[in-house]
């Protein structure tokens, strides 16, 4: 079976569209294929209480995090700094490339 292919990947900078963080931008942290849902730099926080462990010497409340639907998030774009829709485009080269729907720059580095 292929893999899923999403608008936004590792590293991207989002912008929240929906929930509590609206409004927000962060970096993806991580895309969680088989669930659909993105972890983001510092947004979403929650807070887990843990015990004691071998691994975790100490206990309490951490807090990290939480995923959030890959539909309730945007790719900002480097150029223009928007919240933007991206369409593929391919190079001379033969390489496969997002670009921003706004101002038509390419997205991938």
């Amino acid at each position: 079976m292929a893999a899923k292919k999403y608008h936004v990947k590792k590293d991207d900078t989002v912008m929240v569209l929906a929930g509590k963080e609206k409004g927000k931008t962060g970096k993806v942290l991580r895309v969680l294929r088989d669930s659909d849902r993105v972890i983001v730099e510092n947004l979403n926080m929650v807070k887990r209480h843990t015990r004691p462990s071998q691994a975790n010497q100490e206990g309490g409340i951490i807090e990290k995090e939480a995923p959030i639907a890959i539909s309730n998030v945007m790719l900002v774009c480097g150029a223009c700094n928007k919240a933007t829709r991206t369409g593929y485009r391919f190079l001379d080269d033969g390489s496969k490339v997002r670009f921003c729907k706004k101002c038509n720059e390419i997205v991938d580095k």
